[in-house]
């Protein structure tokens, strides 16, 4: 039978000889034969067992796991459960890895956007991400609220237009002005937006709010830090009895 020294293992297997070496003082292959003179030899067992070693390292399973494998008398057990275990935190680490290249590639688009770059545009751009979940919610929020009444309000026109039911307008016409005072008092309660020039983070009035030119995203407001005029970035607005929880 073929005897294979520790360099010519490694050859065979495709590993260092100090990979072979390694798994000799952890005692997971060792040599089956010792020279006089100290030489490892390995047999051909010796070279197939070395191969399923190196194969279930290339799957990511820790040392200690075969070891335990090699030694269990019913093995195929144990690698099932093992093979469950790596398959789960492989996914895991999959997703972590997603979802950073999610954020690479959004923090990319957003320093395109961005006229003159500094180290605070990007923490506007991280806010912004890690607020986006918060503020899509809030908005699908607000087009649930608003629906009913811009069915009622339709209703009421096409009514009016069609049958010369002129009433029917004039209730939503009641229920609409108190409704738009309480919804844009709440509403500015619930965003903040960030300066594109000192990158404070503020709350416009009211008034200003509510006449100010708007995007989907932006809003074009006076900084009360700054006093720089310009389309500033929407956010969702910190909750500030959470706050208080989590700090107590």
């Amino acid at each position: 039978m073929s005897k294979f020294t520790t360099g010519e293992i490694a050859k065979l297997c495709g590993v260092t000889v100090r990979t072979v070496q390694y798994y000799d003082t952890r005692g997971i292959r060792v040599p089956s034969e010792l020279t006089e003179g100290g030489r490892r030899l390995y047999s051909e067992d010796d070279v197939k067992r070395m191969k399923v070693i190196c194969f279930l390292r290339e799957l990511g399973l820790p040392i200690d796991s075969i070891s335990q494998l090699l030694s269990e008398d019913d093995p195929a057990r144990v690698l099932s459960l093992l093979l469950d275990q790596q398959e789960a935190a492989l996914r895991r680490e999959i997703g972590e890895r997603e979802e950073q290249l999610g954020k690479l590639t959004e923090l990319r688009a957003g320093l395109k956007s961005v006229s003159e770059f500094s180290v605070e545009s990007i923490g506007d751009i991280a806010a912004v991400m890690s607020n986006r979940k918060k503020l899509r919610n809030f908005r699908i929020l607000i087009t649930l609220i608003g629906l009913p009444l811009s069915i009622l309000q339709w209703s009421s026109i096409l009514l009016w237009i069609t049958k010369g039911i002129w009433w029917l307008f004039l209730i939503w016409v009641l229920v609409a002005v108190p409704y738009g005072i309480w919804f844009s008092r709440w509403y500015f309660r619930k965003v903040a937006y960030i300066c594109p020039a000192c990158h404070t983070v503020f709350q416009p009035t009211i008034k200003e709010g509510l006449w100010s030119k708007h995007t989907y995203a932006t809003r074009k407001l006076t900084c009360p830090a700054c006093g720089h005029r310009g389309f500033c970035v929407e956010i969702a607005a910190k909750d500030p009895e959470k706050e208080d929880k989590d700090h107590a």
